[in-house]
């Protein structure tokens, strides 16, 4: 695809937009450039002036503001307005919340506005800390309750199902309130990390419950149905429970849900229990919210090395305009979902490419100095963010649930929120710049392209340091390659290293700090991860969460290197981890023993009757796998052959069945047959639901599935380096976001 004259798009921006974001016929053809696509989004948004008076020509110089704003990107809105602006779906909202109340009703009313949600392109979050307790008794049939766990498990396999049409994961955010009787089981959820694979979890803590923590006190848990106390816990210990689980693997997070709950704009409408996927949009129930971010790396100007503060304004002032007319031209899942919206009209307005703004002005993103820019830099975005909505709130008037809210007879707003920093993984891939607020990925990576080539991606900051102060070498840049960082190296001055900082150069004291600079002057909240090396301990993480508290963090969310299975290795000193993966990878297949024992099960397939064989060890765990097919000979049975001698193969080495049938099912050819109720798709998709079905025996598998091996090392969509950011799965290669 060739580069649109005036629209600077890099080589991946350009893989990323015809991905995920251009037209595409019937046959999978792309029909749309980028510069059609972005011309489709100011168009269509821009329309929504008609609705304030405004005439076709006036409309039209409007466009022209919104399209160049975008294709000189210095903004972009959040992919959904991108994916849907102008065309048919019409759904521009990047997340939603839905209430989930004690019946049963509720539950799965909840369950299908979140399939229609994640079908149109949003995520979802949800608070079920109204659901009775397990064990608790139900009303309607005496019968006992199972919990909100448990319910949980139907939300998760209805995003599954969903997968929102091949464009974006459903994700969502489910939270638990930390006196729900059931919190210790919600904060374990996760340790099976089968389990639970579309929701990211946070437990909403109370200012009581951090006061019982820092007093050492005991509280209360309190049945949601009766109000009553059920039993009371040591607050620390349920807090270092937390800890150790967010050390081990990431999760669970926490919101501070009392301090959230105070900055909501509209109290008399209802209380925010709930926050989007990666917890930086708080939303009333039914609400939903449409993102946008200011691209920081944008606002530099190239002679004095000094930030543009006129032109940051300017865009500024078009964002809000931008994210309020999106409000009008959006096309709502649910009716109720339109009304609360467009009664609160809340924007977020963020940013993205901080960590690039830093580096051309000089400062290194962990210093004091970076600090106090933050600072001033989110104070001006949400000042003049503000002027620019009391600037709509004077044309088109204020938001209608304006009366009762914290602004009223104070200052008369178009929008109830108007700052927030979300997650920009695909945007900023696209944009050409660093992610959010975090701080740059790597210096310099291995970019995986087509066909298995790989190319060095080093910074276009770095690299013109490089050739103008003179140490500019390939061999350097692959060097800094295999490693992300340039801090070990020698040939790198002091200087250049103090400002060319990683996500692991910095401490995990820094990265609140930073995310806290920015709290201080944003609605909503920030979207960060809290990067740990593999050595770090469970009480660091403890310091974190009680200094995040302190400095007035709404959330918070944190990382270990190497504490999950599905972290890809990509850059980097070698941690222990790592190492393990190694050893991993040289495993020997465990021999066969002269008897072993199995079952074989027959199923039809569109190339004939086939019969699958599957052996155990004498511990139970399985070990291989032959298959024979009604039709001697062919290549069907040779293809069958080698399937059997690659499965058993991966039994010998401990891989988890599981992991198998992923890997198996759902491959499809053209001759799918029906058998025993259900669709056949290929002698692949055959073999899988044998093994599925033999291995619901109560098999245990094939190792220790309570280890922490990092097996995945790839992108499950292009196999390259995936980074954990802004509390989500990025990739970097090819756009891909766990979160959507």
């Amino acid at each position: 695809m060739d580069l649109i004259k005036g629209l600077s798009l890099s080589p991946n921006a350009l893989k990323v937009l015809e991905k995920r974001y251009l037209k595409k016929n019937e046959e999978g053809k792309v029909v749309e450039t980028p510069e059609s696509l972005f011309r489709r989004v100011a168009k269509s948004v821009a329309e929504a002036d008609m609705l304030y008076g405004k005439s076709e020509t006036e409309v039209k110089e409007i466009e022209e503001q919104f399209y160049r704003m975008i294709t000189s990107l210095e903004f972009l809105p959040n992919s959904p307005t991108l994916m849907n602006a102008g065309r048919r779906l019409g759904q521009l909202s990047a997340c939603f919340v839905i209430p989930v109340e004690d019946s049963m009703e509720s539950i799965f009313d909840a369950v299908k506005s979140t399939a229609i949600i994640h079908k149109s392109g949003g995520g979802t979050g949800f608070s079920f800390s109204r659901l009775r307790p397990m064990g608790d008794i139900v009303g309607s049939t005496k019968g006992i309750s199972s919990g909100p766990v448990s319910f949980m498990t139907v939300f998760d396999t209805a995003t599954e199902a969903v997968k929102q049409g091949g464009t974006r994961r459903g994700a969502n955010m489910g939270i638990l309130r930390i006196d729900h009787p059931d919190i210790i089981s919600f904060i374990t959820c996760k340790d099976d990390n089968t389990k639970f694979n579309n929701f990211n979890i946070s437990v909403a803590l109370t200012d009581g419950f951090m006061n019982a923590v820092e007093e050492d006190l005991s509280y209360n848990l309190i049945n949601p149905r009766t109000k009553k106390v059920t039993n009371t816990l040591r607050a620390r210990e349920v807090f270092n429970l937390i800890v150790e689980h967010a050390w081990k693997n990431g999760e669970p997070g926490i919101v501070f849900i009392d301090r959230v709950d105070a900055s909501n704009p509209t109290p008399n409408i209802g209380h925010i229990e709930s926050t989007n996927p990666c917890g930086e949009q708080p939303l009333l129930p039914y609400e939903s919210c449409n993102l946008g971010s200011i691209n920081l790396a944008k606002m530099v100007k190239a002679d004095t090395a000094g930030i543009d503060w006129d032109k940051l304004r300017d865009i500024i002032w078009k964002a809000v305009h931008f994210l309020d007319n999106v409000i009008d031209v959006n096309k709502y899942p649910l009716s109720k979902i339109e009304e609360m919206t467009k009664a609160n009209r809340k924007i977020g307005l963020g940013l993205m490419g901080w960590a690039d703004m830093l580096i051309q002005i000089g400062i290194p993103y962990n210093s004091d100095r970076a600090v106090i820019i933050a600072e001033e830099v989110m104070e001006y975005i949400q000042r003049e963010g503000k002027v620019a909505s009391e600037a709509l709130a004077e044309e088109r008037g204020v938001f209608p649930n304006y009366k009762g809210s914290i602004y009223d007879g104070k200052i008369r707003l178009r929008n109830a929120t108007v700052t927030t920093i979300a997650p920009t993984g695909t945007l900023s891939i696209i944009a050409g710049c660093s992610s959010g607020i975090e701080p740059l990925f790597a210096v310099s990576f291995v970019r995986t392209v087509m066909e298995g080539t790989k190319l060095i991606e080093i910074n276009p900051y770095f690299e013109k340091v490089a050739k103008e102060r003179g140490f500019w070498s390939r061999d350097l840049m692959e060097r800094i390659a295999d490693r992300g960082s340039v801090q070990d190296f020698d040939e790198v001055p002091a200087d250049v290293k103090a400002v060319f900082v990683t996500a692991h150069d910095i401490t995990p004291l820094e990265h609140i700090t930073m995310q806290a600079a920015f709290q201080k002057f944003i609605d909503n909240a920030v979207s960060k991860t809290v990067n740990f090396p593999h050595n770090a301990t469970p009480k660091d993480v403890e310091e974190v969460y009680l200094l995040a508290y302190k400095l007035g963090c709404k959330g918070v969310t944190v990382y270990r290197d190497g504490s999950r299975e599905d972290q890809v290795l990509t850059r980097g000193k070698k941690t222990d981890a790592q190492k393990a993966v190694d050893s991993w990878q040289k495993i020997v297949p465990r021999k066969r023993p002269d008897v072993i024992k199995g079952s074989t099960r027959f199923t039809k397939t569109g190339c004939g009757n086939l019969y699958v064989t599957i052996n155990e060890d004498e511990e139970g765990h399985l070990f291989e796998l032959f298959t024979s097919m009604g039709k001697a000979g062919g290549c069907a049975a040779s293809q069958l052959e080698a399937i059997g001698r690659l499965v058993s193969l991966a039994f010998r080495s401990n891989i988890e069945p599981d992991e198998v049938i992923k890997q198996l099912k759902g491959i499809s050819c053209h001759s799918p047959i029906w058998h025993e109720g259900g669709k056949i798709l290929s002698c692949s998709d055959a073999i899988a639901k044998a093994l599925e079905k033999y291995n619901t025996k109560g098999k245990k598998g094939n190792g220790d599935s309570g280890k922490v091996v990092m097996l995945m090392g790839a992108c499950p969509e292009c196999g390259g380096a995936v980074e954990r950011e802004s509390g989500c799965l990025v990739c970097h290669n090819c756009g891909f976001t766990k979160c959507g």
